[in-house]
């Protein structure tokens, strides 16, 4: 078989200037906004815009699949840095925090993806959070019953601003600074059992498909 070629430079940089348009068009006017009016915020036309993208869902699915990937990179760049499982965890936040913008993910209310190069990407998060949580408990630094799936609700709450009210940022960083302290500690008291993990999230996303 062939090698598949890589995509023309002109058609990749198109790509990403409709992704990030859209991502703009949606946080401002709902995810409805036009599709054509996507493709002039990009600079594009609109047959430009049909051929990388025949409808809506296409195009959701790409914002999907990217959002993963900067979620992938996030948690690279915290690897690599090292530190206390703490440390790694509010890297995470504030690092989902800072591109809450682009997050088009199945907890922000986006279709889930049952495509396996999707389902891989979850399960590599999920796992990636887990192995953070457990270096925390090696370290001292977090001794809450969480697990990686109380991660990821947490960031897709924090993630999703308010439409009107204080500063989003400020307030962000402060339910960042409780959760952190929560881990820090035997967690609050109370919590409802049994714990809800990453298999119960994708059967539940099954279902919706």
């Amino acid at each position: 078989m062939p090698a598949q070629r890589k995509p023309r430079r002109d058609a990749e940089a198109n790509r990403q200037r409709l992704l990030a348009a859209a991502s703009s068009a949606m946080l401002r006017e709902g995810r409805n906004v036009p599709l054509a009016d996507i493709a002039a915020e990009a600079g594009v036309g609109v047959g430009t815009f049909y051929r990388r993208y025949p409808d809506r869902d296409a195009l959701m699915r790409d914002l999907e699949h990217r959002a993963y990937g900067l979620l992938d990179g996030i948690l690279g760049d915290i690897e690599s840095r090292g530190g206390s499982g703490l440390d790694a965890i509010e890297g995470y936040l504030v690092g989902a925090c800072a591109i809450s913008d682009q997050l088009f993910l199945p907890l922000h209310g986006a279709p889930p993806l049952m495509t396996e190069e999707a389902v891989a990407a979850r399960r590599s998060i999920n796992r990636r959070l887990e192995t953070f949580i457990e270096s925390g408990r090696g370290d001292g630094t977090i001794r809450a019953a969480v697990n990686a799936t109380d991660i990821i609700t947490f960031t897709a709450l924090i993630t999703q601003p308010l439409s009107y009210g204080p500063d989003w940022n400020h307030m962000a960083r402060r339910q960042i600074a409780v959760f952190l302290n929560g881990l820090a500690t035997d967690g609050p008291t109370g919590i409802p059992g049994p714990a809800v993990g990453a298999t119960d999230v994708e059967e539940a996303f099954q279902r919706r498909v």
